[in-house]
């Protein structure tokens, strides 16, 4: 029989999801976390000993995050998105099939550059303020919009910095940021490219043939959390300044890994570069750096010290020991088996739990699975590409695309549960079965002889 701290855990993690999910009046979800954290603790399947290695796990993914955020805002105060917004209806010159490739690279770039959640929550109101725009039909918005929520969202799986539980999980597996995109940035591409193709494919019947090249005049709707921006001398400053802070943000990435590959924390050269920028704009816009105190969304650190307090009181009670003992034999006997069946479980979790508790229980699981180094490894980012590609089947797999859902919702586009589905189902099992196949040929063939040393 079941100990009362067991039930109270499950039930816990249970309920804690089902607010997170469900967000009766908007609440954010970092206080359901929090009543669930404080509930695990009461119970005792989590100890005040175990706090400190939660917050030593969680701390410098959670500063990364936050860093990376006061970059958005910054590049906001600057009018950069909406720079982008008109750059790319230009590009797209007139071509709805243009317009399609164009706005999956740029969703493409915004995570890799930034995170996923803050790619959607910028992105997603730049095109729906584009497409009302450009006036198109509700249905030609769908492609749009849906491929460009999925692409973000499915973004953050080549370089772990742009998602804050894949940071939290290469913590505990002790993987630098440079390993894991030096294993993973060729592998999740090719998904990446093979998921765009499908749904061009899928979609290629609905693009409009032409489409608006003037959108100069954009306006906000009133959800719209973006600014136009200060005024420039000229479009040419305009589009040099822009620049200028464009490449001085991709050095900030590139330092990143640099940092990683020499073992330097790479919260602190996020932090660094987030306070030069923010100096930037304090001396270009006469805007000190005080209101970050109120946009940086702080809660983002309790709701992931919450989670995985409660994830951390699953695995003391023994959920991982049960999840060992059915994948260990299944997985140890073969690489190819290690991704693909991990990668498959944590589709499967991710899209039932939501994919930052899958994420934490199945990078849990493998750190007591006693692997060897290159069985590890391969099972750890087949663990990312279900987490972050195959949570993306069901629309509550991950909280982005219900913040996508939501944000859509208010900009006037209609789309249901059902039509989300329809398209995800057919595009979604290919493309992260493609991926942990080319996952393990990659990283058996390449970095085999080197983690086996």
């Amino acid at each position: 029989m079941l100990q009362p701290m067991v039930w109270i855990t499950i039930l816990t993690f249970l309920g804690t999801l089902v607010f997170i999910l469900w967000r009766p009046r908007g609440i954010n979800e970092a206080i359901p976390a929090v009543i669930g954290a404080t509930i695990v603790l009461l119970s005792g399947s989590v100890s005040l000993s175990d706090l400190g290695i939660i917050t030593d796990t969680i701390s410098g993914a959670a500063i990364t995050i936050l860093a990376t955020i006061v970059l958005a805002i910054v590049l906001e105060s600057f009018g950069f998105f909406h720079w982008v917004a008109e750059k790319l209806a230009a590009k797209a010159k007139g071509s709805g099939i243009r317009l399609f490739w164009y706005v999956n690279l740029l969703c493409f770039l915004m995570t890799l550059f930034f995170n996923n959640d803050g790619s959607i929550l910028i992105t997603t109101p730049i095109l729906v303020m584009l497409l009302n725009n450009m006036g198109l039909k509700n249905h030609q918005k769908i492609p749009y919009l849906l491929s460009g929520g999925l692409i973000a969202t499915a973004s953050s799986a080549p370089i772990g910095v742009s998602n804050i539980v894949n940071l939290i999980a290469l913590k505990i597996v002790h993987m630098t940021l440079y390993m894991h995109t030096a294993m993973m940035f060729v592998p999740a591409t090719l998904g990446l490219l093979l998921l765009v193709g499908l749904l061009f494919l899928r979609f290629r019947k609905i693009l409009p043939k032409t489409v608006p090249t003037d959108v100069s005049g954009l306006t906000n709707p009133s959800y719209h959390p973006l600014k136009p921006g200060p005024v420039y001398a000229s479009e040419k400053a305009r589009s040099r300044f822009m620049w200028n802070v464009l490449l001085f943000v991709f050095a900030i990435r590139v330092s990143l890994f640099v940092a990683s590959f020499f073992s330097i924390p790479i919260s602190i050269v996020a932090v660094t570069g987030s306070l030069v920028l923010l100096g930037w704009r304090w001396v270009y816009l006469k805007i000190p750096p005080g209101d970050m105190l109120k946009k940086t969304p702080w809660y983002i650190i309790i709701f992931a010290f919450c989670m995985y307090t409660i994830i951390y009181g699953l695995n003391n009670i023994g959920l991982t020991h049960w999840l060992i003992g059915t994948m260990q034999p299944m997985v140890s006997g073969s690489l190819l088996h290690a991704s693909v069946l991990m990668g498959v479980l944590l589709t499967v979790l991710s899209n039932i739990f939501n994919n930052h508790p899958a994420l934490m229980v199945g990078t849990l699981t493998l750190t007591n699975m006693h692997l060897d180094l290159l069985s590890l490894k391969i099972a750890y980012l087949a663990n990312i590409v279900g987490s972050d590609m195959g949570s993306l089947l069901l629309p509550m797999g991950t909280l982005a695309t219900l913040m996508w859902m939501h944000i859509v919702k208010r900009g006037k586009v209609r789309i249901t549960w059902w039509e989300y589905i329809k398209i995800t189902g057919v595009v979604i099992p290919p493309t992260v079965l493609f991926t942990l196949v080319v996952l393990y040929y990659w990283v058996s063939s390449l970095f085999g002889n080197v983690l086996q040393r």
